[in-house]
């Protein structure tokens, strides 16, 4: 083999290496349905939706971070297609979950589960995903591209304190391309309860809500990745960083961003605690039940767990 070959042989290898490491940020699954929509047409159309979003999220290199492939940000998507209102236009749900995994440990803490109800989008089959941070291109794409920021954003919020606000700016920028659109959730006067894309973002990057992004950064980083070593102290760190959720609890009760949370959050906390000592399970549902309401029934059964 003379020398120039050799050279760019090495050359090549080295490019595989550095884009194999740069891997993309998301690991996502993509899953598409259409219980009330029937037709061999429409099944083509969602398998090949099914492909474009797959592809979309995962092969989009979203920030400037290197990651090793097994860093990679958990996250799935459940598109539900609910009607359709014109060839290429239909309405449904998309829920977003992302997780990721304690330290040291095969358990995985929910981050987000979430169904957003203000779907509509425009797709044709093997059209391409185009997305441009600086405009609104279509609502398919900035959606997508708005809970890829939004997930990045919480992931990094649970490794760093407030470490996520650089993608919850972009995904305000994507908010603030989209105000001139025909689709909701987009617009802060669409919501009277103040739960949208809007006013996620709004509540995040707001002062009022910076407890719970400490309480995010908390949880996991001081709670849930010290139980692999002592799991009382986790445990105790898990309950101290709930307690600065009490803040925004006092000034904004029903807000969109705590239902976010515990509803990430119930199940794992209802489990965390019943293997709890007696007093601690005590102080925890009492915790609970002044903070998150909603849930009293769930968190109620830790008492009864033995």
């Amino acid at each position: 083999m003379t020398t120039i070959k050799k050279i760019s042989s090495l050359f090549f290898f080295l490019l595989l290496l550095g884009s194999e490491y740069r891997a993309q940020e998301l690991n996502c699954t993509v899953q598409v349905m259409a219980p009330q929509i029937q037709g061999t047409t429409e099944k083509r159309i969602f398998e090949a939706l099914k492909t474009s979003v797959y592809e979309f999220m995962n092969n989009t290199h979203w920030t400037k971070d290197n990651f090793a492939p097994q860093e990679r940000i958990n996250m799935s998507l459940l598109i539900t297609v609910t009607s359709e209102i014109a060839i290429d236009q239909f309405t449904g749900t998309i829920q977003i979950q992302t997780n990721r995994p304690a330290y040291k440990s095969s358990f995985s803490c929910t981050v987000m589960n979430y169904s957003d109800n203000d779907f509509q989008f425009n797709y044709i089959e093997a059209q391409p995903m185009d997305f441009v941070e600086t405009t609104f291109s279509n609502n398919l794409t900035s959606i997508l591209a708005y809970y890829a920021y939004v997930a990045i954003a919480m992931d990094y919020d649970t490794f760093s304190l407030d470490g996520g606000t650089p993608y919850f700016q972009k995904a305000q920028q994507i908010v603030n391309n989209a105000q001139n659109a025909a689709e909701h959730g987009w617009k802060a006067f669409e919501s009277t309860s103040q739960k949208n894309r809007y006013w996620l973002i709004e509540n995040a990057l707001s002062s009022t809500f910076a407890p719970l992004r400490e309480c995010m950064y908390k949880y996991h980083r001081m709670g849930f990745d010290l139980m692999y070593s002592d799991l009382a102290a986790g445990r105790q760190g898990v309950f101290d960083a709930l307690q600065l959720v009490q803040k925004v609890y006092q000034e904004k009760p029903a807000s969109f961003n705590l239902s976010i949370f515990f509803s990430a959050k119930a199940d794992e906390l209802v489990k965390l605690f019943s293997t709890a000592f007696s007093d601690e399970k005590g102080k925890a549902v009492t915790l609970l039940n002044s903070i998150d309401p909603a849930n009293i029934n769930k968190y109620n059964t830790i008492l009864a767990n033995h």
